[in-house]
């Protein structure tokens, strides 16, 4: 075999400008889709066809549930094929061509999103979770030899600017698709056509911006190519391939160590990432447009702040520089803990506001705003200490609700039908007649145990309030809830620095860490996996990402559960924290050495001593 065959090459720039693209075409799908817009779209057509659960396999389950699990199938079945698929890929040119095939499943998906209100009512949510799974399977198949091509596109010192580079172009780009998708969604006053461009656009920006990938990057040479084998013959040499690899531990120390690693910090950052959201809305009482403002504030702090922790990883090396994004991670997770809404002060500031009508004498009772979620869905709501349906059916005749018929979903009212027919968003205020001060005592009595809060302005009962124990602003009762007293008592309430602002302030901090992070955790990897067998350990590298993406959210639903969503943040720092220190004993010079002599080997070359 000759020796000139250079192991190292130094980047082409566009194939690096195509390489970086894919990150930006697909971004359209992680963020738009996956993120802001269909996960609200899912719920909403769920509820209007079965209310809050639905019985699968004998099991009654909600709607978040059967998206959790649908989506985590997906992604375990990647996991569990993709060390097999990148044995294959490592020893064909085909990297390219199953880019290519997974690309069109992920961006066909995506696109066929939009057909969902075409379909029966009864089965509009089965479409939407049955294209979220298969655009999920191609795009973390896709992913796979997206990051098996890292390796291949330039010189280990040229790494970290690459892939970082990629994962800006995936902010900037995912950001603007955003824009564009929010700014339709709020100038149609959330048209169902809006939501449905957004879904076939984001699969189309896919699907454009990633043909940039297939014309500009080359499929990587691959010496003494095998020819093509059967299924059968396929599948026995990958397995044959993997439990070869799995006892290579000798050879590949550095290499193996650091996917343990890897496994815990890249846990902990993608529950933070995959739970920021339900953490802001549940715990902390964000509305859904202080949500989607922090998703464009982390996509547009991610990019520069990627392209920055390539400049210090270059001074500081990426070991350094990686290890110091995790140690952001822990102490951003440690300030999570010291958010909290402010106290309740104006009569305005309550969900549920009595007002005393002098002319009338009697009083009124409207909500606040309609971002109050709906009470309840059927009488089998959940096992809980309140039952919301049951008390809002007790108390329907105070409270402004009314009740779906298509789906016995019980909703505040908020809604008038005009002379067409059509539904008009109003603020409904009910006179509360032949209603005595005694029953609407009882009835502020009633929220103790509620996540609602209420207030009463005039006549006898002037002033009276009361806020639920579930209610964001109500602390105390939490293992950790002295963190966000004394933070709000000190901090937050003298600045006047409402919780969206607090929630924003984290999401920029996220920002911050999550181009470095995650860049920098692929190009470390990138630098010490030999080329010649890129995909099958990006193959197990995925594995561990995907496996490891189940554990965090477990973990956190634990001890969230136990204790309460504080106890769980914290549990999630200190999976980040692990995943840091062991960051310390990965060699990074050893694991290229290994790297560069297993190319050595498979390609015939002798390394001169």
């Amino acid at each position: 075999m000759s020796d000139t065959i250079e192991l190292d090459r130094e980047s082409d720039p566009q194939a690096v400008r195509g390489y970086a693209f894919y990150d930006w075409a697909k971004s359209a799908f992680e963020t738009s889709v996956t993120t802001a817009i269909l996960p609200v779209w899912f719920a909403s057509l769920f509820l209007e066809a079965n209310g809050l659960t639905t019985t699968v396999l004998g099991k009654s389950m909600s709607g978040d549930a059967i998206w959790s699990f649908a989506v985590a199938g997906a992604a375990l079945l990647v996991a569990f094929v993709s060390p097999s698929l990148g044995v294959i890929a490592d020893r064909r040119a085909i990297k390219m061509w199953w880019l290519k095939i997974l690309t069109y499943v992920g961006a066909g998906s995506t696109f066929l999103l939009f057909a969902a209100p075409f379909l029966p009512i009864s089965t509009q949510w089965i479409w939407l979770m049955v294209m979220f799974v298969l655009a999920n399977i191609g795009l973390n198949g896709a992913g796979v030899f997206y990051n098996a091509l890292l390796p291949h596109m330039g010189k280990d010192d040229e790494m970290d600017r690459i892939s970082n580079l990629a994962f800006a172009y995936g902010y900037f780009g995912g950001g603007i698709l955003l824009v564009i998708h929010i700014a339709i969604l709020i100038g149609t006053d959330y048209a169902p056509w809006a939501t449905q461009f957004a879904m076939a656009s984001s699969g189309l920006w896919w699907y454009g911006f990633a043909y940039l990938t297939f014309k500009w990057v080359p499929e990587p040479p691959i010496e003494n190519e095998m020819e093509s084998l059967g299924f059968k013959e396929s599948a026995s040499l990958a397995l044959s391939e993997i439990r070869k690899t799995l006892g290579e531990y000798d050879k590949f120390k550095t290499l193996f160590f650091y996917m343990i690693a890897y496994f815990f910090f890249i846990d902990g950052i993608n529950t933070v990432t995959a739970l920021g959201g339900i953490f802001g809305t549940t715990v902390l009482g964000i509305t859904g447009f202080d949500l989607m403002i922090t998703i464009l504030a982390i996509q547009f702090v991610a990019a520069p702040s990627a392209i920055l922790f390539t400049k210090l990883a270059k001074k500081v090396g990426t070991k350094q520089a990686l290890t110091m994004s995790l140690v952001g991670w822990v102490v951003l997770c440690f300030a999570a803990l010291s958010f909290a809404p402010l106290e309740l002060e104006s009569h305005e500031e309550y969900q549920i506001q009595f007002d005393w009508d002098e002319e009338e004498n009697i009083y009124t009772v409207q909500m606040a705003n309609s971002d109050v979620p709906e009470l309840a869905q059927k009488l089998d709501y959940r096992d809980s200490e309140f039952n919301e349906q049951e008390w809002a059916n007790d108390w329907s005749h105070i409270i402004p609700v009314k009740i779906d018929d298509r789906s016995d979903t019980m909703k505040w009212n908020f809604w008038v039908t005009d002379s067409d027919g059509d539904d008009t968003e109003v603020a409904f205020v009910l006179s509360l007649n032949d209603i005595v001060d005694s029953e609407i005592n009882t009835f502020l009595q009633s929220l103790d145990e509620s996540r609602f809060s209420v207030s009463v302005s005039g006549g006898s009962l002037d002033t009276m309030t009361n806020i639920g124990v579930d209610h964001p602003t109500s602390l105390g009762d939490g293992k950790l809830d002295f963190i966000p007293e004394a933070a709000r008592d000190n901090v937050w309430g003298p600045l006047g620095l409402a919780v969206g602002f607090q929630f924003l302030l984290l999401g920029c901090a996220m920002g911050t860490l999550l181009g470095g992070s995650q860049g920098l955790a692929r190009s470390m990897f990138g630098q010490i996996v030999p080329e010649t067998r890129s995909a099958e350990f990006f193959g197990f590298f995925g594995f561990f990402g995907k496996v490891a993406a189940l554990i965090g959210p477990l973990l956190y639903g634990t001890l969230t559960v136990m204790y309460d969503s504080r106890v769980g943040i914290l549990s999630i720092s200190v999976l980040i924290l692990i995943g840091a220190v062991m960051m310390r004993f990965v060699d990074v010079e050893q694991g290229r050495a290994d790297a560069q002599a297993e190319d050595a080997r498979n390609r015939g070359i002798h390394s001169e001593d």
